[in-house]
């Protein structure tokens, strides 16, 4: 089917072939009135266009959704949809390939901040040819990157050193989730969880979507820092990767927390705790029981 406004340029063709308006919107269908018509959509929409091209070069790997909650002007999600389509802006669509669905697994999630940490491993190589391991910290609550630790080599006791620090600067969490590399599972790490209070949960062999939080953040720190950057040595690598730790989480919204960024959500969970809290101590008071 043929747009209006493509059958006005057809109408508009035809009268410069030598046919008259009457006969040309006959032809196409179109009213008389049509032809003299101008768009006021394009006009409308040129300074949410300007704005959404702004924020691509700044965020070039960032859907629309993404960038409805960056826009200073107020927009339906159709309507930035319908504009970053308009202006070429869409993201090639991936290519998955078969994937292996598991049998059902019942598996602990986390129901607060602190509560269970995830780490995984992830590789690649600098322009100078300087291999690149890079050991990446998350939160499973609020999905905030913790730590990503870049090294070129990194042992059982470069993992002790980082989770000491993290331990010391959040405080340790409940559960620590990984897969079985050598460096999770060395009796080393063993047993400096155990002396720290941490629970291990360990993967099942082969299973790599029972640690899917720790998927996820490697598949987006590839995409939006690892695969569009290219670090001239380590020393810059270090820097480009933390620049984009922070904008994770300070400045890029997840749909998983109703696209809010970690750090808004990690603000209004401690507002809401601090208030039940509150409530809870209120409610105790009023029926006379010692706290």
């Amino acid at each position: 089917m043929v747009s209006a406004q493509a059958r006005r340029q057809l109408a508009a063709y035809a009268q410069t072939r030598g046919l008259s308006a009457r006969r040309a919107c006959a032809l196409m269908s179109v009213a008389r009135s049509a032809l003299t018509y101008k768009l006021r959509m394009p006009a409308r929409d040129a300074e949410l266009e300007a704005e959404l091209r702004a924020l691509a070069q700044k965020y070039p790997r960032w859907g629309y959704r993404k960038m409805k909650h960056k826009l200073t002007i107020t927009a339906s999600y159709n309507r930035v949809y319908r504009v970053w389509r308009k202006s070429g802006l869409s993201l090639p669509r991936p290519r998955h390939g078969k994937r292996i669905r598991g049998q059902g697994h019942r598996w602990m999630s986390a129901i607060a901040p602190n509560g269970i940490w995830t780490y995984d491993f992830i590789f690649d190589a600098c322009a100078n040819g300087e291999k690149l391991k890079m050991l990446v910290v998350t939160d499973e609550y609020n999905r905030k990157c913790l730590s990503i630790l870049v090294l070129s080599k990194i042992r059982s006791k470069q993992v002790i050193q980082e989770l000491s620090r993290l331990f010391a600067l959040h405080g340790p969490p409940h559960n620590l989730r990984s897969d079985n590399g050598p460096e999770f599972v060395a009796k080393s790490v063993q047993k400096w969880l155990r002396d720290s209070g941490v629970a291990t949960a360990y993967v099942e062999p082969g299973k790599p979507w029972q640690n899917g939080l720790a998927e996820s953040v490697n598949s987006v720190f590839r995409n939006e820092c690892l695969d569009f950057e290219r670090f001239a040595n380590k020393s810059e690598a270090k820097i480009i990767i933390e620049n984009w730790r922070l904008q994770y989480n300070y400045e890029r919204p997840h749909g998983s927390l109703n696209y809010k960024t970690p750090a808004q959500f990690c603000t209004s969970w401690q507002k809401n705790s601090a208030h039940l809290w509150r409530n809870s101590v209120t409610f105790q008071k009023y029926e006379g029981l010692s706290l």
